[in-house]
Protein backbone atom coordinates (compact mmCIF):
# COMPACT_ATOMS: atom_id res chain seq x y z
CA UNK A 1 0.00 0.00 0.00
CA UNK A 2 1.27 3.52 -0.80
CA UNK A 3 2.30 5.78 2.10
CA UNK A 4 -0.56 8.21 2.72
CA UNK A 5 0.00 11.94 3.35
CA UNK A 6 -2.18 15.05 3.40
CA UNK A 7 0.10 16.78 0.86
CA UNK A 8 2.88 15.58 -1.44
CA UNK A 9 5.41 18.15 -2.61
CA UNK A 10 7.64 17.41 -5.60
CA UNK A 11 10.82 19.46 -5.26
CA UNK A 12 12.82 20.35 -2.16
CA UNK A 13 14.03 23.82 -3.15
CA UNK A 14 12.94 27.05 -1.40
CA UNK A 15 9.39 26.96 -2.78
CA UNK A 16 8.72 23.35 -1.84
CA UNK A 17 10.41 23.46 1.56
CA UNK A 18 8.68 26.73 2.48
CA UNK A 19 5.28 25.31 1.55
CA UNK A 20 6.05 22.16 3.55
CA UNK A 21 7.20 24.18 6.57
CA UNK A 22 3.96 26.15 6.70
CA UNK A 23 1.77 23.06 6.14
CA UNK A 24 3.53 21.04 8.86
CA UNK A 25 3.10 23.94 11.29
CA UNK A 26 -0.63 23.81 10.50
CA UNK A 27 -0.75 20.14 11.50
CA UNK A 28 -0.79 18.45 8.07
CA UNK A 29 1.29 15.42 7.15
CA UNK A 30 3.63 16.26 4.27
CA UNK A 31 6.14 14.38 2.16
CA UNK A 32 8.76 16.15 0.05
CA UNK A 33 10.10 14.13 -2.89
CA UNK A 34 13.20 15.25 -4.80
CA UNK A 35 15.30 13.47 -7.39
CA UNK A 36 18.50 14.83 -5.81
CA UNK A 37 20.09 14.07 -2.47
CA UNK A 38 20.81 17.13 -0.31
CA UNK A 39 23.08 19.06 -0.04
CA UNK A 40 23.05 19.57 -3.80
CA UNK A 41 24.34 22.29 -6.10
CA UNK A 42 21.91 24.70 -7.75
CA UNK A 43 22.73 27.06 -10.60
CA UNK A 44 22.08 30.47 -9.04
CA UNK A 45 23.93 33.67 -8.20
CA UNK A 46 22.76 33.09 -4.64
CA UNK A 47 21.55 36.20 -2.91
CA UNK A 48 18.54 36.68 -0.69
CA UNK A 49 16.90 39.98 0.30
CA UNK A 50 15.87 40.77 3.90
CA UNK A 51 12.12 40.40 3.13
CA UNK A 52 12.75 36.74 2.27
CA UNK A 53 14.42 36.08 5.62
CA UNK A 54 11.53 37.90 7.30
CA UNK A 55 8.91 35.81 5.47
CA UNK A 56 10.78 32.65 6.45
CA UNK A 57 11.16 33.86 10.06
CA UNK A 58 14.91 33.25 9.92
CA UNK A 59 17.26 35.08 12.25
CA UNK A 60 20.23 36.02 10.09
CA UNK A 61 22.66 35.94 13.02
CA UNK A 62 21.62 32.38 13.76
CA UNK A 63 21.67 31.32 10.10
CA UNK A 64 25.17 32.76 9.65
CA UNK A 65 26.63 30.44 12.30
CA UNK A 66 28.65 27.98 10.23
CA UNK A 67 27.09 29.00 6.89
CA UNK A 68 28.03 31.57 4.26
CA UNK A 69 26.03 34.77 4.77
CA UNK A 70 27.68 37.68 2.96
CA UNK A 71 26.13 41.12 3.66
CA UNK A 72 25.64 43.24 0.52
CA UNK A 73 25.86 47.01 0.76
CA UNK A 74 26.30 48.01 -2.86
CA UNK A 75 26.77 46.96 -6.48
CA UNK A 76 28.90 47.67 -9.51
CA UNK A 77 26.91 47.74 -12.72
CA UNK A 78 27.28 48.49 -16.43
CA UNK A 79 27.42 46.91 -19.87
CA UNK A 80 29.79 44.04 -20.61
CA UNK A 81 32.84 45.74 -22.05
CA UNK A 82 31.77 49.16 -20.76
CA UNK A 83 32.49 51.28 -17.73
CA UNK A 84 31.57 50.49 -14.11
CA UNK A 85 29.12 52.48 -12.03
CA UNK A 86 29.26 51.94 -8.27
CA UNK A 87 26.16 52.30 -6.10
CA UNK A 88 26.45 52.17 -2.30
CA UNK A 89 23.77 51.82 0.36
CA UNK A 90 23.85 52.86 4.00
CA UNK A 91 22.36 49.54 5.14
CA UNK A 92 22.49 45.87 4.22
CA UNK A 93 20.20 45.43 1.21
CA UNK A 94 20.77 41.73 0.57
CA UNK A 95 22.78 38.70 1.61
CA UNK A 96 24.91 36.29 -0.36
CA UNK A 97 24.23 32.63 0.37
CA UNK A 98 25.34 29.28 -1.01
CA UNK A 99 22.34 27.41 -2.39
CA UNK A 100 23.71 24.04 -1.26
CA UNK A 101 23.59 25.35 2.34
CA UNK A 102 20.45 27.49 2.14
CA UNK A 103 18.25 24.88 0.47
CA UNK A 104 19.40 22.12 2.82
CA UNK A 105 18.71 24.32 5.85
CA UNK A 106 15.15 25.10 4.68
CA UNK A 107 14.40 21.49 3.79
CA UNK A 108 15.66 20.07 7.08
CA UNK A 109 13.77 22.60 9.21
CA UNK A 110 10.49 22.04 7.29
CA UNK A 111 9.53 19.10 9.51
CA UNK A 112 8.23 17.17 6.50
CA UNK A 113 8.97 13.54 5.68
CA UNK A 114 11.86 13.64 3.19
CA UNK A 115 12.25 11.24 0.27
CA UNK A 116 15.32 12.51 -1.57
CA UNK A 117 17.29 10.86 -4.34
CA UNK A 118 14.01 9.59 -5.78
CA UNK A 119 12.90 10.91 -9.19
CA UNK A 120 9.19 11.03 -9.99
CA UNK A 121 8.48 8.40 -12.64
CA UNK A 122 4.69 8.23 -12.49
CA UNK A 123 1.88 10.50 -11.33
CA UNK A 124 -1.61 9.03 -11.45
CA UNK A 125 -4.94 10.55 -10.37
CA UNK A 126 -7.40 8.01 -8.95
CA UNK A 127 -10.42 8.30 -6.66
CA UNK A 128 -9.66 11.87 -5.62
CA UNK A 129 -6.00 11.24 -4.80
CA UNK A 130 -2.64 11.34 -6.54
CA UNK A 131 -0.30 8.38 -6.51
CA UNK A 132 3.39 9.13 -7.07
CA UNK A 133 5.57 6.24 -8.23
CA UNK A 134 2.80 4.00 -6.84
CA UNK A 135 4.59 4.58 -3.52
CA UNK A 136 3.17 7.81 -2.06
CA UNK A 137 -0.43 9.00 -2.06
CA UNK A 138 -2.01 12.39 -1.28
CA UNK A 139 -5.17 14.27 -2.27
CA UNK A 140 -3.13 17.30 -3.37
CA UNK A 141 0.29 17.63 -5.01
CA UNK A 142 2.46 20.76 -5.07
CA UNK A 143 4.83 20.99 -8.04
CA UNK A 144 7.99 22.72 -6.82
CA UNK A 145 10.66 21.04 -8.92
CA UNK A 146 11.85 24.04 -10.91
CA UNK A 147 11.58 24.64 -14.64
CA UNK A 148 11.76 20.92 -15.46
CA UNK A 149 9.38 19.87 -12.70
CA UNK A 150 7.57 16.65 -13.72
CA UNK A 151 4.31 17.98 -12.25
CA UNK A 152 4.57 21.13 -14.40
CA UNK A 153 5.27 19.02 -17.48
CA UNK A 154 2.23 16.87 -16.73
CA UNK A 155 0.04 19.99 -16.63
CA UNK A 156 1.50 21.27 -19.90
CA UNK A 157 3.04 24.28 -18.15
CA UNK A 158 6.32 23.84 -20.07
CA UNK A 159 4.69 23.77 -23.52
CA UNK A 160 3.02 27.18 -23.42
CA UNK A 161 3.65 29.06 -26.69
CA UNK A 162 5.34 32.49 -26.54
CA UNK A 163 6.76 31.91 -23.06
CA UNK A 164 10.09 33.66 -22.42
CA UNK A 165 12.66 31.20 -21.11
CA UNK A 166 16.02 32.27 -19.69
CA UNK A 167 19.03 30.00 -20.14
CA UNK A 168 21.89 30.46 -17.69
CA UNK A 169 25.33 29.09 -16.90
CA UNK A 170 27.05 29.52 -13.54
CA UNK A 171 30.14 28.36 -11.68
CA UNK A 172 30.92 28.64 -7.96
CA UNK A 173 34.35 27.71 -6.64
CA UNK A 174 36.84 28.35 -3.85
CA UNK A 175 39.50 30.96 -4.67
CA UNK A 176 42.73 31.43 -2.76
CA UNK A 177 43.17 34.43 -0.47
CA UNK A 178 45.92 35.68 -2.78
CA UNK A 179 43.73 35.45 -5.91
CA UNK A 180 40.88 37.22 -4.12
CA UNK A 181 43.24 39.97 -2.98
CA UNK A 182 44.64 40.46 -6.48
CA UNK A 183 41.16 40.60 -8.07
CA UNK A 184 39.07 43.75 -7.73
CA UNK A 185 35.70 42.18 -6.86
CA UNK A 186 34.73 43.21 -3.33
CA UNK A 187 32.78 40.91 -1.06
CA UNK A 188 29.98 43.36 -0.19
CA UNK A 189 29.50 44.63 -3.78
CA UNK A 190 28.38 42.10 -6.41
CA UNK A 191 29.06 43.10 -10.03
CA UNK A 192 26.27 43.03 -12.63
CA UNK A 193 26.93 43.65 -16.32
CA UNK A 194 24.28 43.56 -19.03
CA UNK A 195 24.55 42.13 -22.53
CA UNK A 196 24.52 44.65 -25.38
CA UNK A 197 21.03 43.59 -26.49
CA UNK A 198 19.75 43.92 -22.88
CA UNK A 199 18.28 40.42 -23.03
CA UNK A 200 20.53 39.12 -20.28
CA UNK A 201 23.26 39.95 -17.81
CA UNK A 202 26.33 38.46 -16.20
CA UNK A 203 27.24 38.53 -12.52
CA UNK A 204 30.35 38.14 -10.45
CA UNK A 205 29.82 37.68 -6.74
CA UNK A 206 32.31 37.04 -3.96
CA UNK A 207 31.04 35.20 -0.88
CA UNK A 208 33.72 34.58 1.69
CA UNK A 209 36.32 32.48 -0.07
CA UNK A 210 33.91 31.57 -2.87
CA UNK A 211 33.52 33.24 -6.26
CA UNK A 212 30.27 32.88 -8.16
CA UNK A 213 30.31 33.80 -11.87
CA UNK A 214 27.43 33.36 -14.26
CA UNK A 215 25.31 34.75 -17.05
CA UNK A 216 21.69 34.31 -18.04
CA UNK A 217 19.78 35.53 -21.08
CA UNK A 218 16.55 35.02 -22.98
CA UNK A 219 17.25 32.36 -25.58
CA UNK A 220 20.06 29.81 -25.51
CA UNK A 221 21.58 30.32 -28.95
CA UNK A 222 24.01 33.10 -27.90
CA UNK A 223 24.66 31.85 -24.35
CA UNK A 224 28.04 30.08 -24.80
CA UNK A 225 29.51 33.07 -26.65
CA UNK A 226 28.13 35.52 -24.09
CA UNK A 227 29.55 33.51 -21.18
CA UNK A 228 32.99 33.32 -22.83
CA UNK A 229 32.88 37.04 -23.59
CA UNK A 230 31.88 37.87 -20.01
CA UNK A 231 34.64 35.78 -18.42
CA UNK A 232 37.13 37.42 -20.79
CA UNK A 233 35.84 40.84 -19.75
CA UNK A 234 36.25 40.01 -16.04
CA UNK A 235 39.84 38.88 -16.62
CA UNK A 236 40.73 41.80 -18.89
CA UNK A 237 39.58 44.29 -16.22
CA UNK A 238 41.43 42.45 -13.45
CA UNK A 239 38.21 41.65 -11.63
CA UNK A 240 38.93 37.92 -11.54
CA UNK A 241 42.43 36.45 -11.66
CA UNK A 242 41.67 33.10 -10.01
CA UNK A 243 41.65 29.99 -12.21
CA UNK A 244 38.19 28.48 -12.69
CA UNK A 245 38.59 25.27 -10.71
CA UNK A 246 35.05 24.03 -11.43
CA UNK A 247 32.98 23.76 -14.58
CA UNK A 248 29.96 25.86 -15.55
CA UNK A 249 26.54 24.35 -14.90
CA UNK A 250 23.46 25.11 -16.97
CA UNK A 251 19.96 26.01 -15.91
CA UNK A 252 16.72 27.34 -17.41
CA UNK A 253 13.62 29.06 -16.06
CA UNK A 254 10.52 30.76 -17.41
CA UNK A 255 9.97 34.45 -16.76
CA UNK A 256 6.73 35.79 -15.33
CA UNK A 257 6.20 37.63 -18.58
CA UNK A 258 4.81 37.02 -22.05
CA UNK A 259 2.06 34.57 -21.05
CA UNK A 260 -0.19 33.91 -18.10
CA UNK A 261 1.33 30.82 -16.46
CA UNK A 262 -0.63 27.70 -15.66
CA UNK A 263 -0.71 27.52 -11.87
CA UNK A 264 -3.37 25.03 -10.76
CA UNK A 265 -5.45 22.04 -11.78
CA UNK A 266 -7.50 19.35 -10.10
CA UNK A 267 -5.61 18.69 -6.86
CA UNK A 268 -2.40 20.34 -8.14
CA UNK A 269 -0.63 23.64 -7.45
CA UNK A 270 2.62 24.92 -8.96
CA UNK A 271 5.04 27.21 -7.12
CA UNK A 272 8.28 29.03 -7.91
CA UNK A 273 10.09 28.21 -11.15
CA UNK A 274 7.73 25.28 -11.74
CA UNK A 275 5.01 27.93 -12.10
CA UNK A 276 7.16 30.29 -14.18
CA UNK A 277 7.27 33.03 -11.55
CA UNK A 278 10.86 34.30 -11.95
CA UNK A 279 11.08 38.10 -11.84
CA UNK A 280 10.83 39.39 -15.44
CA UNK A 281 13.67 41.93 -15.09
CA UNK A 282 16.23 40.24 -12.86
CA UNK A 283 15.30 36.58 -13.27
CA UNK A 284 15.31 36.35 -9.46
CA UNK A 285 13.46 33.24 -8.36
CA UNK A 286 14.01 32.70 -4.63
CA UNK A 287 11.60 35.38 -3.41
CA UNK A 288 8.76 34.35 -5.80
CA UNK A 289 9.35 30.72 -4.83
CA UNK A 290 9.13 31.44 -1.11
CA UNK A 291 6.09 33.71 -1.42
CA UNK A 292 4.21 31.38 -3.78
CA UNK A 293 5.00 28.47 -1.43
CA UNK A 294 3.41 30.38 1.44
CA UNK A 295 0.37 31.27 -0.69
CA UNK A 296 -0.03 27.65 -1.81
CA UNK A 297 0.11 26.46 1.78
CA UNK A 298 -2.54 28.98 2.83
CA UNK A 299 -4.87 27.86 0.03
CA UNK A 300 -4.42 24.20 0.92
CA UNK A 301 -5.13 24.86 4.60
CA UNK A 302 -8.25 26.85 3.74
CA UNK A 303 -9.74 24.20 1.45
CA UNK A 304 -10.20 21.48 4.11
CA UNK A 305 -9.59 18.59 1.68
CA UNK A 306 -11.74 20.11 -1.11
CA UNK A 307 -9.03 20.28 -3.77
CA UNK A 308 -11.02 19.83 -6.99
CA UNK A 309 -11.06 23.58 -7.71
CA UNK A 310 -7.94 25.53 -6.74
CA UNK A 311 -8.45 28.45 -9.12
CA UNK A 312 -8.34 30.93 -6.24
CA UNK A 313 -4.62 30.19 -5.96
CA UNK A 314 -4.07 31.72 -9.42
CA UNK A 315 -6.05 34.78 -8.36
CA UNK A 316 -3.91 35.20 -5.23
CA UNK A 317 -0.68 34.85 -7.24
CA UNK A 318 -1.82 37.54 -9.65
CA UNK A 319 -2.84 39.77 -6.74
CA UNK A 320 0.64 39.36 -5.24
CA UNK A 321 2.82 39.59 -8.35
CA UNK A 322 0.50 41.42 -10.73
CA UNK A 323 -0.58 40.10 -14.13
CA UNK A 324 2.12 38.78 -16.44
CA UNK A 325 2.70 41.31 -19.21
CA UNK A 326 1.52 40.17 -22.61
CA UNK A 327 4.91 40.64 -24.29
CA UNK A 328 8.47 41.80 -23.79
CA UNK A 329 8.92 45.60 -23.87
CA UNK A 330 9.06 47.02 -27.39
CA UNK A 331 12.38 48.79 -26.82
CA UNK A 332 14.21 45.43 -26.67
CA UNK A 333 13.49 45.00 -30.39
CA UNK A 334 15.16 48.26 -31.41
CA UNK A 335 18.18 48.04 -33.76
CA UNK A 336 21.30 46.88 -31.90
CA UNK A 337 23.11 50.18 -32.34
CA UNK A 338 20.16 52.08 -30.82
CA UNK A 339 19.91 49.61 -27.95
CA UNK A 340 23.61 50.02 -27.17
CA UNK A 341 23.38 53.81 -27.28
CA UNK A 342 20.30 53.81 -25.02
CA UNK A 343 21.76 51.27 -22.60
CA UNK A 344 25.03 53.20 -22.23
CA UNK A 345 23.16 56.31 -21.18
CA UNK A 346 20.66 54.64 -18.91
CA UNK A 347 23.23 52.46 -17.14
CA UNK A 348 25.54 55.45 -16.86
CA UNK A 349 22.88 57.33 -14.91
CA UNK A 350 23.25 57.03 -11.14
CA UNK A 351 19.56 57.78 -10.63
CA UNK A 352 18.30 55.19 -13.16
CA UNK A 353 20.73 52.53 -11.98
CA UNK A 354 19.84 52.94 -8.32
CA UNK A 355 16.11 53.62 -8.49
CA UNK A 356 15.14 51.38 -11.40
CA UNK A 357 17.77 48.68 -11.97
CA UNK A 358 18.78 47.99 -8.36
CA UNK A 359 15.96 49.17 -6.06
CA UNK A 360 13.17 47.97 -8.34
CA UNK A 361 14.47 45.12 -10.51
CA UNK A 362 17.00 43.40 -8.28
CA UNK A 363 16.04 44.29 -4.71
CA UNK A 364 12.26 44.45 -5.13
CA UNK A 365 11.99 47.44 -2.83
CA UNK A 366 8.90 48.71 -4.64
CA UNK A 367 6.99 45.54 -3.78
Amino acid sequence: MPERFDVAIVGGGPGGSTCAWRLVRAGLTVVVIDQKDFPRDKTCAGWVTPPVFNALQINTDEYGQGRVLQPIRGFRTGLIGGDDLETRYDEIVSYGIRRCEFDTYLLNRSGAELRTGRPVRSLIRSNGSWQINETYEAPVVVGAGGHFCPVARMLGARSVPNAFVVSAQEVEFVASDEDLRRGSVEADRPELFFCDDLKGYGWCFRKGSFLNIGLGRVGAEHLPDDVENFVGFLRERGKVVAPLTARFHGHAYQLYEGVRPKLADDGVLLVGDAAGLAHPKSGEGIRPAVESGLIAAAVICDRHQAYDDLSDYAELIEARFGPARSRMPSWTWLPESWLHWTACRLLGSQWFTRRVVLDNWFLGQSV
